[in-house]
């Protein structure tokens, strides 16, 4: 998806996606340190999952070595969605909620990629799953624009498409960022708000705006 950026703003070197990686984490880290345990319990913006699930399924790839990713994934007969689904509710289970925010803060710096995407990739698993437990909460947390600047720039229709989001036909326009991509009718809001749509997430009612909003919203 193509963009327009700011006057001098540059493409994000492999070093600054990593230091924004290791202190998405760290942050994550603490927030969920503070979470009460009625929080831990309550629904995430991932159908089916609790803040819970989200939290073990976010250092599943630190946890766990290649062949038992390989492995888990022959179990769930191919299918990754399922197999992430079912590694999630077991270490949910398995694991309590200091070891579930600790997995973060220990492997700050782990070099872990998810299947496509690379660096960015890894970033984006991170904030989008950090917003998937924070706008559920209705906490206020926002995600340093650097790192949602590094995201819109990777977002494409195919990358969307992965996500179940259907970017055909949209302009993503983020008010606070100065940003805007993609060809069609402007889809204006919050660059994580903008996120959460590309990676298929069903934004609260009233943060979008625009022709096409009411496909990106919930409510």
């Amino acid at each position: 998806m193509g963009n327009t950026r700011s006057t001098g703003q540059a493409t994000a070197s492999e070093q600054h996606i990593r230091a924004a990686i290791a202190a998405e984490r760290h942050e994550l880290a603490d927030l969920l340190d503070g979470l009460a345990p009625e929080q831990w319990e309550a629904p995430s913006l991932c159908a089916g999952w609790r803040v819970r699930e989200v939290a073990a399924h976010m250092s599943l790839g630190f946890r766990y070595p290649l062949p038992r990713v390989l492995w888990e994934l022959l179990k769930a007969g191919g299918r990754l969605h399922r197999m992430t689904d079912r590694c999630a509710r077991a270490d949910a289970a398995a694991y309590g909620t200091t070891e579930l925010a600790g997995f973060l803060r220990q492997h700050a710096h782990h070099p872990w990629t998810p299947p496509v995407g690379g660096l960015a990739g890894a970033l984006g698993h991170d904030v989008v799953h950090g917003l998937d437990i924070t706008v559920a909460l209705g906490l206020d947390r926002r995600v340093p624009q650097d790192r949602v600047r590094i995201l819109l720039d990777h977002v494409t229709v195919k990358s969307a498409r992965f996500f179940g989001a259907d970017l055909t036909g949209v302009r993503l326009c983020a008010d606070d960022l100065d940003w805007s991509g993609g060809s069609g009718a402007p889809l204006h809001g919050a660059g994580q708000d903008l996120l959460l749509a590309a990676f298929g997430r069903r934004v609260p009612a009233g943060r979008l705006s625009g022709e096409h909003s009411g496909r990106f919203m919930s409510g």
